[in-house]
Formats: C-alpha cells, sequence, structure tokens
C-alpha cells in the first residue's frame, strides 16, 4: 500500500513540473540559448502569481515574459541586459532576488531584525527560567508560616 502511495504521489509531482514547465512551442533550437533562457526563467518572477518564477507559471503574463526572454537572447542581449529591461518594464518585482538599494533594505533586514528579536526572546526566556530554578522553591517564609498555621488550624500536623 505504501509503494502504490508512493508512486502515486512521484507521479503527480512529475505531472506537475511537467504541466508548469514551458511547452515545446516555447523551447529554443539552439540549445545554450535555451540553457541562459531556462536560468532567467527561475530568475524572473510572474507579477501575477507573486511567489513563482515564470519558469513554474501557467499564467499568460509568464509566456509572454518567457517569449520576451526569447527575443532579446535572439536579438543578441546578455542575461543582465534582458533583466534590466524586464525591470525597467515591471519594476524590482519583477526579480525573483530584488537589489539592495534604499527602498529595498527593509526587505532585506525584515529577517535579520526578526531573527534577532527571537534570538533575544528566548535568551531572556531562559534566563528567567535559570533565576526560578536557582532560587530554589517558589515558596516564601511567609507562605511556609501560613501552610503551617493552616495544617495546625486543621489538626493535621
Amino acid at each position: 500500500m505504501r509503494q502504490m502511495l508512493a508512486a502515486m504521489l512521484a507521479g503527480l509531482m512529475l505531472a506537475g513540473s511537467a504541466l508548469a514547465s514551458p511547452g515545446p512551442e516555447e523551447r529554443m533550437e539552439d540549445a545554450q540559448l535555451e540553457a541562459r533562457a531556462r536560468a532567467l526563467y527561475d530568475q524572473l518572477r510572474c507579477v501575477v502569481c507573486q511567489s513563482q518564477s515564470i519558469d513554474d507559471s501557467n499564467a499568460p503574463l509568464a509566456a509572454d515574459l518567457r517569449a520576451v526572454v526569447r527575443e532579446r537572447l535572439l536579438a543578441g542581449d546578455s542575461d543582465a541586459e534582458v533583466k534590466a529591461y524586464l525591470q525597467d518594464r515591471y519594476g524590482d518585482y519583477v526579480l525573483m532576488l530584488p537589489p539592495v538599494q534604499g527602498n529595498t533594505i527593509a526587505l532585506w533586514l525584515f529577517p535579520l531584525v526578526v531573527l534577532a528579536g527571537g534570538g533575544i526572546a528566548i535568551l531572556v526566556f531562559v534566563r528567567g527560567q535559570r533565576r526560578t530554578m536557582m532560587a530554589g522553591d517558589d515558596t516564601g517564609e511567609g507562605d511556609e508560616a501560613r501552610a503551617r498555621t493552616l495544617s495546625d488550624e486543621e489538626g493535621l500536623s
């Protein structure tokens, strides 16, 4: 049963990647240009799908962007020129890794700030726990006296 389930899952994964990849009509004759195009497809974001590259997206805009990449490569543009061409038209958002600049600095620093904040919170928590454990039991002298009084009143001692 497990083998059958694993085979079905593998088949679905392969089918999903086959559906997401560009069709034969989108492939280039020259193998080197095709390899460059595929590398660029992974570096460019589908502005409709937001978190998918244009290689993974089935959106019509992603197909149009793949066509533009192919056209620019056939025209002799370098990879950097193709990315700059699309960046001029769609902004930094079209790049999967936007450049570090004034308007994207928060995007790059936010994960570090969250990580540092979480580390500090854990450190404060652990130190607080350690102090509690080193102080011994949590009952104070007043608590012990009150417990003795209550036990004497009930005749437990």
